[in-house]
C-alpha cells in the first residue's frame, strides 16, 4: 500500500507512513531476565520516540550492524500511542541519500529548534545593546564580539541538556536574560537614585548579552545535539568567557573599571563555585544579572516539564532537570 511523506511530529495514533528521522541514541541492554535488546531513539525537530529492538525480532541484526547514532534515516514505520510510550513498527529504513532533498529533506528538519527566528533574535539583541550601551567604547566592544560570532550563534544552542538545548537556544535564551536586565536595571536605577556608584545600567544589559559567551567555545552544535568541546570539558564557558572578554579588550580597549565589572558580570553569573563561578555576585550589576539568567533558565525547565511529562495527577514526576515535583493543578486534596 502506498504511504505519503509526513513528518515524524505529525503522525497520529496508528497512522503509517513515510518520514525522515535522525537516530538520536542507540544503547544496548538487557532485560532483567538477560535477554539482550536495544533501546533506539528516532527524532525530528518536534517529535522523539524511545522504543526497544527486541533481540529476537528481525530488526535486532539490521539495528546492531547498519544503524548508527547520528545518522540521518528514512522510514516507513507506524506511529502507536502505548502504556509504554510512543511506539514505532517499523516497515521499511535505509540511510538518506542525496536524492532524497528532491523529497524536501534537510538536517535542519531533524533538529528541534528555538520557536523563534534566530535572525531576528539576534537582529533584536543588536538594538537593544544600542537602546542602554551609551558608552562608545563598550557599544564597539560588545558589538564586535556579537558580529564576529554571529554565524554561530544563530544555531548555537545553550546547553547539552536541561534548558534551551535546541539550535537557536542560545540566543533565545540570552536575549530573554539581556531583556530581563533591561527591564531590572531601568526599575533599579529609578528606585535607587542616590546609589553610589550609581547602577550602570549599559553593563547590566552588556552583562546579559555577553554572560554566556564562553559557550561558543564549551558547546559545539551536531546533527544530535550540543556536544562539549575538550576545552568545555577541562575549562568550561565562565572562564572561556572571560578570556573571551580579555582577548577582545586587546583590540577594543575598555577603561579598567568598566573592564574589571564586565569580567566579574562573567565569573560571577552562575553565583556558587559548584555551578561553576569562582566568585559570587559583588556589584549590584552582577547581581542582577545572576537572578534573570537563572530565573530564565529555571522557568524554562519548568515549562518544558509541565508540557512534557505525563505522570498522572496534580503534580508531576521529580524526574525533570529541576529535580523536583511541580504542581499543575486540577485536583483538590482529600479531605476538602
Amino acid at each position: 500500500m502506498a504511504t505519503s511523506l509526513v513528518p515524524l511530529a505529525e503522525l497520529t495514533n496508528g497512522q503509517e507512513a513515510d518520514f525522515f528521522a535522525l537516530l538520536s541514541a542507540k544503547e544496548e541492554l538487557t532485560t532483567k531476565d538477560g535477554k539482550p535488546y536495544f533501546r533506539v531513539t528516532f527524532r525530528d525537530s518536534g517529535r522523539e520516540v524511545s522504543f526497544p529492538i527486541w533481540g529476537d525480532t528481525s530488526w535486532a541484526t539490521v539495528c546492531r550492524d547498519q544503524w548508527t547514532r547520528g545518522e540521518f534515516y528514512k522510514l516507513r514505520a507506524q506511529y502507536r500511542e502505548t502504556n509504554y510510550g510512543p511506539q514505532l513498527e517499523i516497515r521499511k529504513i535505509r540511510l538518506v541519500t542525496e536524492a532524497d532533498s528532491a523529497e524536501g529533506f534537510d538536517p535542519a528538519m531533524c533538529m528541534p529548534s528555538s520557536r523563534f527566528d534566530p535572525q531576528e533574535m539576534f537582529d533584536d539583541m543588536v538594538c537593544l545593546v544600542k537602546d542602554y550601551v551609551d558608552d562608545e567604547q563598550l557599544l564597539a566592544f560588545v558589538l564586535a564580539i556579537l558580529e564576529k560570532h554571529q554565524e554561530t550563534l544563530l544555531t548555537l544552542p545553550a546547553a547539552k541538556y536541561n534548558h534551551h538545548a535546541t539550535s537557536g537556544g542560545y540566543l533565545e535564551h540570552v536575549l530573554s536574560v539581556a531583556r530581563t536586565c533591561a527591564y531590572l536595571a531601568d526599575k533599579y536605577a529609578e528606585l535607587y537614585p542616590d546609589m553610589q556608584p550609581p547602577l550602570r545600567k549599559d553593563l547590566v544589559v552588556a552583562g546579559g548579552v555577553l554572560h554566556d559567551i564562553g559557550k561558543i567555545r564549551e558547546l559545539t552544535a551536531t546533527p544530535t545535539g550540543a556536544e562539549y568541546t575538550a576545552s568545555g570539558t577541562l575549562i568550561g564557558h565562565i572562564l572561556q568567557g572571560r578570556d573571551m572578554i580579555r582577548e577582545t579588550a586587546a583590540k577594543y580597549p575598555l577603561d579598567d573599571e568598566t573592564l574589571l565589572r564586565l569580567e566579574h558580570l562573567i565569573v560571577a553569573h552562575q553565583r556558587l563555585p559548584e555551578w561553576g563561578s569562582p566568585k559570587p555576585p559583588m556589584t549590584p550589576e552582577a547581581l542582577i544579572v545572576h537572578h534573570a539568567d537563572d530565573l530564565d533558565a529555571k522557568l524554562q525547565m519548568m515549562v518544558a516539564t509541565l508540557a512534557d511529562d505525563t505522570t498522572e495527577g496534580p503534580l508531576t514526576s521529580s524526574r525533570n532537570p529541576l529535580r523536583q515535583k511541580i504542581y499543575r493543578g486540577g485536583e483538590a486534596d482529600e479531605g476538602e
